[in-house]
């Protein structure tokens, strides 16, 4: 079966997470490419320069330097086309105040808590 996306990007500090996440999207074949970024900010510069061109974005809230939030509001300055992008706030945090701003953030699809599953995969799948 295809992969549903082409390119998916995770950004999350976390190697561990990064790891199991990664494994996770490989062994559904979720995208036909998967890149991870460690930073938000790197993350930012690529996108701004045209290296990475997702059709999927997984992002992490809580990362040094800058923030899943600081990183959506460098997103949104970048001259890059938005709406065929999708991105899941990807988050261990259980704050109602995390969830609430992910949730009314206009370029946020889903909150999804971690870790992420193969239910919750189907789910963006179908």
């Amino acid at each position: 079966m295809a992969a549903p996306f082409k390119f998916c990007l995770l950004i999350d500090d976390n190697y561990i997470d990064n790891f199991v996440t990664s494994k996770i999207l490989e062994t559904t074949n979720f995208a036909e490419k998967i890149v991870v970024y460690q930073s938000a900010t790197d993350a930012v510069e690529a996108l701004r320069n045209g290296e990475v061109k997702p059709d999927v974005i997984f992002l992490d809230i809580r990362m040094p330097l800058m923030s899943g939030f600081e990183f959506l509001q460098e997103y949104d300055k970048l001259d890059i086309d938005k709406k065929s992008i999708k991105i899941f706030m990807l988050s261990s945090s259980l704050d109602p105040t995390d969830i609430r701003k992910s949730t009314a953030n206009k370029y946020i699809t889903q909150f999804i808590h971690k870790p992420l599953t193969f239910q919750v995969l189907e789910e963006i799948c179908s």
